[in-house]
C-alpha cells in the first residue's frame, strides 16, 4: 500500500520525505501552534580583539503561513562599527527542493528611517525571496564584523510564542586575556567548554522546542525563554578604552565621551544667569531652565559614528538649537552647571518591552538618556527631546525602573520614579439626560493624572483635530455617539494633570418597550475583555502598572418610571485590586458610582483562575443593566 502524507493543498509521496528540509521531517510536536519551524540555527560569535568581533549567523527557517511569513525574510544592519562581510541564502518548496539562491543583485541596501534622525549611518541590507506558497523554507547565512564593541548577541533559541525549534546552537570563542562574560537566563551551563593555548571554546544548543502560546498578561517573552546573555569585559571604540565588568567601570567608560563637551558659549552663560541669578531654590531654577531648554531646542537625532554614543557639545547645541538625548541632555547638564545646579547624565532601556538592568551582569542595554537631577530624596528627572513635557515627570517612558547614571567616579545604578495608584487617576463624572426615545445628552468632565493623562497629553500635542475626534469617538463603550464639543487643558507638574470636558449624544443609549425602559447604564468606563478562568496557565501573571479610577454617573429619565429590575451592587477586594460599582434609582434619575483600582503585582501561573474570575466578574458587573416600568 503507498502511504500519503496530508499537508495543507499539498500531498506528497513518502519517498520524497528524503529531501532536504522537506516539511514531512518535521515532527509532528512541532508543527501544532507554530507559524515557522527554525529547522536550523547557528550563532558564532569569535571576540578578536577589544575592539573586534566576528559573528557569523545562519538559520534556516520552515514558514507555514503568512503569520510567519515576516520572519522568512533578511534584513541585516550595518554602520560606521560593523560591516557585513557575506550573505548568501537559498529558497526551498514543501518536500526540500532548492528553488532560488541569493543573487547579490537581489539584495537591497538602504538607510534606516526613523522619521527624527537629520542624519544616520546605520543601513541595513535587505533580501525577500518573495514566495508565498505555503509552506516554503529559506536559509540565510549573514557574516559580519564589529569594529567598536559595546555589544554581544544575546541568544535566545525561540525568541517569542509561535516557532518551533529543531535546532539551534550558539558557539563563543575568546582569548584569555579579552574574556566574554555570559550570563544564563533559563538555561544549563555551557554544553561545552574547552580552553586551550590561551583560547576558550564555548557552546550551548538547543532542541526540538514546541511552540509557545502567548497567554494575556504574561511576563514578556526574553524574561521567561531560555537564553545567554553575552558582553565583553574590555570595550575599544574610536579611541576610547575602558571596561565594563562592572557597572562603576561602565559608567567610567561612559564619562570619557562627556568631558569637557558642557562649555557654553558666552552669550548663554549670559542668558542662564539673566534667568535664575533671582532665584534661590534648585526646583526654581530647574524649572525656569528646562523651560527654556524646550523653547529654544527641537530633537533631532544625528547618528553618525561614535556621535551614536558621544553627545554634541553644548556649544553645538546652543548654535545650531537641536540635538538628540544625548545631545540636548549634556546641554540640559551644562546650562544647570552654570546655574550652580548639580546634575548628572543617565543611560536608560526607555519604552516598554525593553530588557531591565541587571544590577550583577553589566551590558549595553541602553537607548535613551535623560537627566537627573539630586534634590535631597526628591531627584527631579528631565526628559530633555520634548517641548511640552513637565519636569520632573519620567511618565511610562522612563518611570519604573532602574537606569545607569554617570557620575566621574563611574556608573550608579539607580530607579527612577515608580508610579503609584494614587498617582494614576481618573476622576469621571457624567451629567446625562435620556429623552422618550432612547437618546442620551450628557456632559463628561474628567480629571486624568500621571501615566493616566499620556494619552490625552498625545491627544492634545500630538494629534490633528480629526485624529483626536476619531479617538474620542472610541473613547466610551456606547456602540454609537458624536462628540458634540472638547475642551482640554493642562496643569504641568511632577504628576501632570489633564482635564477634560465634553458634549456628546448617543442616539440608542437605552431601549423604550411598551411600558419598560431597559438601559445599561455604565457605558462609559468599562473593562473590555473577558478571559476564560479554565484554561491551563503556563507563565506567572504580571501587571507592570497600577491606575485608580473612580466614576459617577446621573441619568435623568423621563418621569414616571418606577423599577421593575435593579442592577446589584458589588464589592470586590483582592491582592490584585479592588472594585466596587453601586446603583441606585430615585426621582427620575439613576446614579452609578464605580471605582477600580488595578494593583501593579506578579503572580504565580496557578492563580490564574482566581485572577480571571476578578476579571470577569468586573466585566459583568460592569454591563449590569436596569429594568424600569411605567408606573
Amino acid at each position: 500500500m503507498v502511504k500519503y502524507i496530508l499537508f495543507p493543498f499539498l500531498i506528497y509521496f513518502t519517498p520524497l520525505l528524503a529531501q532536504k528540509y522537506s516539511v514531512f521531517q518535521i515532527p509532528d510536536s512541532l508543527l501544532k501552534n507554530a507559524n515557522y519551524i527554525k529547522r536550523y540555527e547557528s550563532v558564532s560569535v569569535k571576540l578578536i580583539s577589544s575592539s573586534k568581533a566576528r559573528i557569523v549567523h545562519k538559520y534556516v527557517y520552515t514558514i507555514l503561513n503568512s503569520r510567519g511569513a515576516e520572519y522568512g525574510s533578511l534584513a541585516e544592519y550595518y554602520d560606521s562599527f560593523k560591516s557585513i562581510e557575506s550573505i548568501t541564502g537559498e529558497l526551498y518548496n514543501a518536500v526540500g527542493e532548492k528553488l532560488e539562491s541569493v543573487k547579490k543583485k537581489d539584495i537591497a541596501d538602504v538607510s534606516w528611517g526613523d522619521g527624527f534622525s537629520l542624519y544616520t549611518d546605520v543601513r541595513y541590507k535587505e533580501h525577500d525571496f518573495g514566495h508565498r506558497e505555503f509552506p516554503y523554507t529559506v536559509s540565510y547565512e549573514i557574516e559580519s564584523l564589529s569594529d567598536g564593541l559595546l555589544s554581544l548577541p544575546f541568544w535566545m533559541p525561540q525568541e517569542r510564542g509561535g516557532v518551533s525549534v529543531m535546532e539551534s546552537n550558539l558557539l563563543v570563542s575568546y582569548s584569555d586575556n579579552n574574556p566574554v562574560r555570559y550570563k544564563l537566563h533559563a538555561i544549563d551551563k555551557p554544553d561545552s567548554s574547552i580552553s586551550k593555548n590561551g583560547e576558550t571554546l564555548l557552546s550551548w544548543s538547543a532542541r526540538n522546542i514546541p511552540a509557545k502560546i502567548e497567554e494575556p498578561f504574561q511576563p514578556a517573552w526574553f524574561s521567561i525563554l531560555p537564553g545567554v546573555a553575552l558582553a565583553p569585559t574590555y570595550i575599544t571604540l574610536q579611541g576610547y578604552s575602558g571596561q565594563k565588568d562592572t557597572w562603576k567601570n561602565f559608567g567610567l567608560f561612559f564619562y570619557q565621551l562627556l568631558e569637557g563637551r558642557d562649555q557654553l558659549p558666552p552669550v548663554i552663560v549670559k542668558k542662564v544667569h539673566e534667568l535664575t541669578d533671582g532665584l534661590s531654590s534648585t526646583e526654581e531654577k530647574v524649572q525656569v531652565l528646562y523651560r527654556y531648554l524646550q523653547s529654544s531646542t527641537r530633537y533631532i537625532s544625528v547618528q553618525l559614528g561614535i556621535g551614536g554614543w558621544q553627545p554634541f557639545d553644548a556649544n553645538f547645541v546652543s548654535t545650531m538649537q537641536y540635538g538628540d538625548c544625548k545631545a540636548l541632555s549634556n546641554y540640559m547638564i551644562a546650562l544647570l552647571k552654570e546655574a550652580g545646579v548639580e546634575s548628572n547624565y543617565v543611560i536608560i532601556g526607555a519604552g516598554e518591552s525593553v530588557y531591565p538592568l541587571e544590577e550583577d551582569f553589566p551590558r549595553n542595554q541602553f537607548n535613551h538618556v535623560i537627566v537627573c537631577v539630586p534634590n535631597g530624596k526628591d531627584s527631579i528627572w528631565l526628559e530633555c527631546t520634548n517641548q511640552y513635557t513637565s519636569a520632573g515627570f519620567n511618565g511610562s517612558f522612563t518611570g519604573n525602573r532602574k537606569a545607569l547614571l554617570i557620575k566621574d567616579d563611574g556608573g550608579h545604578v539607580v530607579n527612577t520614579t515608580f508610579y503609584k495608584s494614587s498617582d494614576n487617576k481618573v476622576f469621571r463624572n457624567v451629567d446625562a439626560v435620556l429623552d422618550l426615545n432612547g437618546k442620551l445628552k450628557a456632559v463628561i468632565k474628567a480629571k486624568y493624572s500621571g501615566q493616566e493623562q499620556e494619552d490625552h497629553f498625545q491627544l492634545i500635542h500630538e494629534y490633528s483635530e480629526k485624529d483626536r475626534l476619531n479617538y474620542l469617538n472610541k473613547l466610551f463603550r456606547i456602540s454609537s455617539y458624536n462628540i458634540d464639543s472638547h475642551i482640554f487643558s493642562e496643569k504641568k507638574g511632577r504628576i501632570p494633570v489633564i482635564e477634560e470636558t465634553l458634549e456628546i449624544s448617543a442616539d440608542h443609549y437605552a431601549i423604550f418597550n411598551g411600558t419598560r425602559l431597559f438601559i445599561t447604564p455604565n457605558q462609559f468606563n468599562q473593562m473590555g475583555a473577558r478571559f476564560l478562568s479554565d484554561a491551563q496557565r503556563l507563565y506567572p501573571i504580571q501587571y507592570n502598572y497600577s491606575y485608580l479610577h473612580y466614576d459617577t454617573i446621573s441619568i435623568r429619565i423621563p418621569n414616571g418610571y418606577k423599577v421593575e429590575s435593579m442592577a446589584k451592587d458589588v464589592n470586590l477586594t483582592t491582592k490584585y485590586g479592588h472594585y466596587s460599582i453601586c446603583f441606585s434609582f430615585s426621582f427620575d434619575k439613576i446614579e452609578v458610582y464605580r471605582e477600580y483600582e488595578r494593583n501593579r503585582f506578579i503572580a504565580p501561573s496557578e492563580e490564574w483562575s482566581v485572577f480571571s474570575q476578578f476579571l470577569d466578574d468586573i466585566y459583568r458587573s460592569d454591563r449590569a443593566k436596569i429594568v424600569l416600568i411605567k408606573k
